[in-house]
């Protein structure tokens, strides 16, 4: 019965997670696409070699890419965006109310709604990092799976960040591995086993890679943690906010009052958890709870008397995983050329540059702390699942018309179609990752062509971010082919001949046409806002690609893997033989 009841709590919690998206996500679930910086869903994509890594470039979007098409052939493209993004706020719920071990309701509620709805998911939704936020959705049960030794089921409920990706796994892997390894070293192994597993798909691209793996050291400054509250760099940290990107902070947030009141409740939430539900300090002044009706069913039994402050059980090792994720997510910011150093000497640390993604453990325990201290304390626990909404209203309605669902213009349908015709390499200009389209609102996003054309696409991938002083850094291209023709774009020199020669058979043209660098070449699309250019006498491409049979292997492995871990008990039920009868 205990777990049937459980079961239905984590349902509600998950039925709470849907509310909380649809408020979140407000116009972005219209008919049509949201397109915000790294969040890119075209319609009709395709499974190519770029969609499985075989291009060279760095994996970052596998399996994320392949899984949006596979999903894409059994529903439109838009309506797949919109249930992901709707089943992060769903499992973000859902999977920290389990992390409340009492018997009531509205405390496990409490504890979904700070998870699903924080500075760290508003900054990370405008940075259009859903695939993170998949596997930050399912990272209690993640940490639950690893404190129990249960392998089996900590394969499952990686799944979410497996097919999240690189980042979401690298977060998800490293508290597993923290906290697995509170267990002893024998666990750490089995589950960073698992986590080898499941980082296949885009593990044994990016090993086989033809180019060097880039490490460019000028992504630390770039991308270190910033200050988006009063209280600097590590206290914005703290309070699960501080990404690089100053664009994304939700309207409203930071302000000396709205930061301040927040700072108290995850000081509250954290004093909560490492007191087992007794926020010390306060439990002394709550005493007389009965003066002020705070009394409590303690564990749902019995009639109504004095709150009890019986310890609630803490998860072993998360508090760890808390303190190195939030040490991780300070790097950059505070020892900047230890992160440097390291990066120079091995370019895998270069995905520590993106600090403050790794404060997500610390989410989860602000998380379980706020639904243990509601726990004990059941007046506060309604107040307490509307105060993450009061704090933080930037993030309702599309986070202020922010997320809002658009359509590709009729220029780009007509390039897609020209391109599949006859296809061939497409070089895009202007030459820059970013774009911020007149029919997309303004808003700045990650160029969605080489999803959107079914071909290689060439783009210079090398980010440029705004830091103090009015300075810009860029990073170097990753994509192979546009380190290629980067000096050459960057010439000013006429392209049409040596962009043929190269093996460019194409060039598409955001809104507007070049000043006469393609002349010769044949233009099939014009319009407002995009041109396509086909150029004559285009050679094939020589290009070095990754070779298909071992990634193919991985991903059956990785699947076979998951296959693997669905066979966990449905019931934490006991079979018991009935007595016989006399």
């Amino acid at each position: 019965m205990r777990a049937t009841k459980r079961g239905r709590h984590t349902a509600v919690a998950a039925g709470v997670g849907l509310l909380l998206g649809v408020l979140a996500l407000g116009p972005a679930l219209a008919p049509g696409f949201v397109l915000a910086y790294d969040m890119v869903f075209v319609p009709h994509p395709a499974l190519s070699e770029a969609t499985f890594g075989l291009t060279g470039m760095l994996p970052r979007h596998v399996p994320s890419d392949a899984v949006v098409a596979a999903l894409s052939h059994l529903a439109p493209a838009g309506l797949v965006q919109k249930a992901i993004l709707l089943a992060i706020f769903v499992l973000a719920g859902a999977s920290a109310s389990t992390l409340v071990p009492g018997e009531r309701l509205l405390p496990r509620l409490a504890a979904g709604v700070v998870y699903a709805w924080n500075p760290y998911v508003a900054e990370r939704l405008l940075l259009g990092q859903w695939a993170l936020l998949l596997g930050y959705a399912a990272l209690p049960l993640v940490v639950t799976a690893a404190a129990r030794g249960d392998h089996r089921r900590l394969a499952l409920v990686l799944v979410p960040a497996a097919v999240g990706g690189f980042a979401a796994l690298a977060v998800s892997g490293l508290t597993a591995l923290v906290v697995a390894g509170r267990r002893g070293l024998r666990p750490a192994l089995v589950t960073a086993a698992i986590l080898l597993l499941a980082a296949l798909p885009w593990l044994v691209p990016s090993l086989l890679r033809a180019a060097s793996a880039p490490g460019d050291p000028a992504g630390v400054a770039a991308f270190a943690a910033r200050a988006d509250t009063p209280f600097g760099t590590l206290g914005s940290l703290l309070l699960l906010s501080g990404a690089w990107n100053a664009e994304t902070v939700p309207g409203g947030y930071g302000g000396p009052v709205t930061a301040a009141l927040w700072l108290l409740v995850v000081a509250a939430s954290i004093a909560a958890y490492a007191g087992g539900g007794r926020i010390p300090g306060l439990t002394a002044y709550l005493r007389g709870g009965r003066a002020l009706g705070l009394t409590s069913h303690a564990r749902g039994e019995g009639v109504p008397g004095p709150i009890s402050y019986a310890p609630g059980g803490r998860v072993p090792g998360l508090a760890v995983a808390a303190v190195v994720g939030f040490a991780l997510a300070a790097l950059g910011a505070v020892v900047p050329g230890v992160l440097r150093g390291a990066i120079g000497l091995w370019p895998g640390f270069a995905f520590l540059r993106d600090g403050q993604q790794f404060v997500a453990p610390l989410a989860v325990l602000v998380a379980a702390g706020a639904g243990r201290a509601a726990d004990r304390l059941p007046g506060w626990t309604a107040p307490a699942l509307l105060v993450p909404l009061l704090l933080l209203p930037g993030l309702a309605w599309g986070a202020g018309g922010r997320l809002r669902a658009v359509h590709y213009p009729a220029d780009w349908t007509r390039a897609r179609t020209a391109v599949a015709a006859d296809p061939g390499d497409v070089l895009v200009l202007p030459w820059a990752a970013y774009r911020s389209y007149p029919w997309n609102g303004g808003r700045r996003v990650l160029d969605p062509l080489p999803r959107f054309l079914p071909a290689r696409v060439i783009v210079n991938d090398g980010v440029r971010v705004a830091v103090s002083g009015g300075r810009d850094i860029g990073l170097a291209a990753e994509e192979p082919r546009a380190r290629e023709l980067d000096a050459l774009v960057r010439s000013g020199a006429p392209l049409t001949a040596p962009l043929a020669a190269r093996g460019v058979k194409y060039v598409a043209v955001d809104a507007g046409a070049p000043d006469g660098r393609l002349a010769g070449a044949e233009r099939l699309v014009a319009g407002p806002d995009l041109t396509l250019y086909r150029l004559p006498g285009a050679v094939p491409a020589n290009s070095p690609h990754i070779p298909r049979l071992p990634v193919y292997i991985a991903w059956f492995i990785t699947f076979a893997t998951f296959i693997w871990s669905r066979r966990v008990p449905t019931s934490n039920l006991e079979k018991r033989s009935l007595p016989k009868e006399s």
